[in-house]
């Protein structure tokens, strides 16, 4: 039987900030329906340059970006939200001055109107799924501790089901037991059926989680394959950077 087509296919991607400086080089990656693909590598490898690259805010200058099999090289980050797709950035994505409820409902604001009923039940699910966006739904965004708005950060994430979720750093700067939380959540989307494109620096977590494993280098993929073929016996040039020993 053949492998199904996959969710998101990045194909011999080129890019970069400058016309003769690339710092993404002939990437290819793959995301699968209800599968997470990890991203890893050291910081200045080109992980986060890929999440801007998928989400149209840099276009590649060689290559494609796919998904479902269209091409969405460049298309403007908004008009991704349409096509089921959701970036959850490293950087907070919040306006601090609005409330919690406004921060969710922002990315489905202008939508038709037969998403009101939708919408109105998600929010509640939103709210089950955390509690503390329900106490503070009012509050400002910005008076929220960092933990907190994380929550918030994926709440908004859940309100609008998407297919695809990129996940950049979702970890960096909380304490442990909130990180763990923040790695139980995506399961939760990947349950629900989202593919989801992971970066963390927990390499170790990435690697356990992952269905597929991509290690990143000087803006090249040094290795990827099947969690799998990486789990006790890590490449080892991440064992290299690392020290890991699994």
């Amino acid at each position: 039987m053949s492998e199904p087509a996959p969710l998101l296919e990045l194909r011999d991607v080129t890019a970069g900030y400058a016309e003769d400086i690339d710092v993404l080089r002939e990437i290819g990656l793959r995301v699968d329906a209800g599968r997470i693909t990890g991203v890893i590598g050291l910081n200045g490898a080109g992980k986060s340059t890929l999440v801007k690259t998928i989400c149209g805010f840099l276009v590649p200058k060689r290559g494609s970006v796919r998904f479902r099999g269209e091409d969405i090289s460049g298309i403007a980050p908004h008009a991704l939200i349409d096509r089921g797709i959701c970036c959850i950035p490293q950087e907070s994505s919040l306006f601090p001055y609005l409330s919690v409820q406004q921060n969710l409902m922002l990315p489905l604001l202008g939508r038709p109107r037969r998403y009101d009923a939708a919408k109105r039940a998600r929010l509640d699910e939103v709210y089950e799924m955390f509690p503390m966006l329900r106490e503070k739904r009012g509050d400002a965004a910005g008076s929220l501790s960092g933990g907190q708005q994380k929550q918030l950060e994926f709440g908004k994430a859940w309100l609008q089901q998407p297919t695809l979720c990129l996940i950049d750093e979702p970890s960096i700067g909380l304490s442990p037991r909130i990180a763990e939380e923040v790695f139980r959540w995506i399961e939760k989307f990947t349950q629900a059926g989202m593919g989801v494109l992971l970066i963390d620096h927990n390499v170790r977590r990435v690697v356990r989680m992952a269905d597929r494993v991509c290690v990143l280098s000087l803006g090249r993929v040094s290795a990827e394959g099947e969690a799998t073929e990486f789990q006790g016996n890590l490449h080892e040039q991440v064992q290299g950077w690392l020290g890991l020993h699994f």
